[in-house]
């Protein structure tokens, strides 16, 4: 069964500084039908305008995952950790005991517009950690290029959940097929583009719920970049 949620019926917050869209109940925004998917608790899609961003706060017990399109995202952590993190990368935050961070916009100029993603972890009580690793975009080009996993296969970020984080780009005539196991849930976001998910269109900001699919099938790509989560 596939369930799509448009992107139109997200949550919306409008702060000026910040324009984000919650797929799944965040902050001032609830719908008791929108808790997450299995593991995953929140996709915000958000928009930081120049020199602006999120001050020091804290987290526990959380795998958190950044996922930049657009700009360049600042990110400094009380683990000592400072990067900037632009289109490519993938940033993984685990939590853990405790972890206090900051996410800034880097330019003074340019907007940057993220994915900020978090999975519920399998364990609490986890020593906190900082991955982040680029991914060329010719890896994720026609086919799904693992990003996240329990294992850190493939070069991937290595994630406290049973969970598989893929991401790809399609246009034209590439067509990708999954297939996803009996027991599992999957959740497909369209981080931006277009393409159809098992004959379904899906647009920009677009989600899909998926269990009982033997099989997914990811074609007729229209600038498309496409994150796909293998969730248990």
């Amino acid at each position: 069964m596939i369930q799509m949620r448009k992107a139109a019926d997200r949550g919306h917050a409008q702060h000026g500084w910040l324009n984000s869209h919650h797929t799944f109940s965040f902050a001032d925004y609830f719908d008791a039908k929108e808790m997450g998917w299995s593991a995953l608790r929140v996709i915000n899609d958000d928009t930081v305008q120049p020199g602006q961003g999120f001050g020091a706060h804290g987290h526990r017990d959380m795998e958190i995952i950044s996922y930049v399109l657009d700009g360049a995202l600042e990110h400094k952590d009380s683990m000592g950790t400072g990067s900037v993190i632009q289109p490519g990368d993938v940033q993984l935050m685990s939590a853990g005991t405790g972890v206090r961070h900051s996410e800034f916009n880097h330019s003074r100029v340019d907007p940057v517009h993220f994915l900020q993603i978090w999975i519920m972890p399998k364990f609490t009580g986890i020593k906190p950690g900082y991955q982040q690793t680029f991914f060329e975009p010719q890896s994720k080009r026609g086919k799904l290029r693992l990003v996240v996993s329990p294992d850190g296969r493939d070069n991937s970020l290595t994630i406290a959940q049973d969970a598989l984080v893929y991401a790809a780009l399609l246009d034209d005539q590439e067509r990708i097929d999954y297939t996803l196991a009996a027991d599992r849930h999957a959740y497909v976001h369209m981080a931006r583009g277009s393409l159809t998910l098992n004959g379904q269109r899906m647009h920009e900001g677009d989600g899909a719920k998926i269990t009982g699919e033997s099989t997914l099938t990811l074609a007729d790509g229209d600038g498309a970049e496409v994150l796909l989560f293998d969730l248990p």
